[in-house]
């Protein structure tokens, strides 16, 4: 094992949080929950099993109703939603672990079958080719509706609201998804964001969504608490970024300052680029090696290439479904066991909480 591969079975602090190991479990869809949103005691033994992770980031978690992507997703945004985490970060802390809520809003990644209102976004463009998954099946996504001005300081809002009843639920904090094409990548994107006012236009206006999703946040926990992920030139839901180097190095130059608990970054762009956004980034950075396409979850040799490169974390996505003792199964060089797709998304405790740790 390299030197920078042992690196990741060491100690670090993040945010004033003592993490025992530089692993983070990625965020990772399984909905699983009740359809009113509810996180279930199914949903705390499956993040318990994982609590040997340095850092365990959860699903992503709708900060308001009309930021609901898919059916059986879980949310941030009601009381029962709020009372009904405590038994997941209670099961965590329990184990041992240390346990951040990702806050996703799914802006135009979103169907009126599944919440009942048109979905929203920068501009009324559709995401061209893309099915999202609705209560009855999938179907193509709907032009959205494109938010006012007021409405998208509004939702940028929504944020510090769900970030509130995330620490009231117990978390260690949350993490803002602004990655994968969904409402605040949408925002910095030249193909989703054809504003003209200041959340569009030129890198300037259309960082500002997020500089202000992520600033409000940091007011409401406290920025120790607060993490962001980016996957820079990923162009996941037909939300394709141009002018990659400027308009993160913009984005980072207005984050960095506020002193957030991380960057989560996905090596979804060149190595170089890269590298330039580590320089521009003076805190903890978190990157996953894999992007959501890569045939292969990540390993240690990745997670040595990045930890080298200056990379602080490595979080690991699917290696973590099938590998409850992630961990340890790295730490000590066990095979992976590997996950099943089919049981990804299905709901029921197959493929869930059926994965064991490495049997001698």
């Amino acid at each position: 094992m390299s030197d920078s591969t042992e690196r990741l079975f060491t100690s670090v602090d993040l945010g004033g949080l003592r993490l025992p190991n530089r692993v983070v479990m990625a965020p990772m869809s399984r909905v699983r929950s009740t359809p009113e949103g509810l996180a279930t005691a199914a949903m705390a033994a499956y993040y318990a099993q994982r609590a040997s992770a340095g850092l365990i980031v959860t699903e992503g978690v709708h900060p308001n109703r009309v930021g609901q992507s898919n059916p059986l997703t879980p949310g941030l945004h009601t009381d029962e939603q709020t009372a009904s985490w405590r038994q997941v970060t209670t099961a965590v802390h329990a184990n041992g672990g240390r346990i951040f809520a990702q806050l996703m809003h799914g802006g135009r990644i979103s169907h009126p079958d599944t919440t009942g209102l048109q979905p929203v976004g920068p501009s009324a463009v559709a995401a061209r080719d893309s099915r999202v998954f609705t209560p009855s099946g999938p179907q193509q996504v709907p032009v959205p509706r494109a938010l006012t001005t007021e409405e998208a300081g509004a939702q940028a809002a929504a944020f510090a609201h769900a970030a509130r009843r995330a620490v009231a639920a117990g978390f260690d904090g949350v993490e803002l998804h602004g990655a994968n094409g969904y409402l605040i990548a949408q925002f910095l994107s030249s193909s989703a964001n054809l504003r003209t006012d200041r959340y569009g236009g030129p890198v300037s206006g259309r960082i500002r969504f997020a500089v202000e999703a992520a600033t409000a946040a940091a007011a409401a926990i406290g920025p120790q608490r607060v993490g962001i992920r980016l996957s820079p030139g990923a162009g996941l839901w037909d939300a394709h970024d141009t002018e990659i180097p400027e308009l993160y190095g913009a984005l980072l130059a207005e984050l960095d300052p506020l002193g957030l608990a991380y960057l989560h970054l996905e090596a979804t762009t060149d190595e170089q680029t890269l590298l330039g956004l580590r320089r521009a980034w003076s805190g903890p950075l978190i990157v996953n090696p894999s992007a959501p396409s890569a045939p292969v979850p990540a390993g240690p040799k990745s997670a040595g290439h990045w930890l080298g490169l200056g990379a602080d974390l490595i979080s690991f996505g699917r290696a973590f479904l099938a590998n409850p003792d992630l961990v340890e199964r790295l730490r000590i060089g066990l095979p992976l066991a590997e996950a099943d797709p089919a049981t990804f998304y299905e709901g029921g405790d197959t493929g869930y909480l059926t994965y064991t740790p490495y049997r001698y």
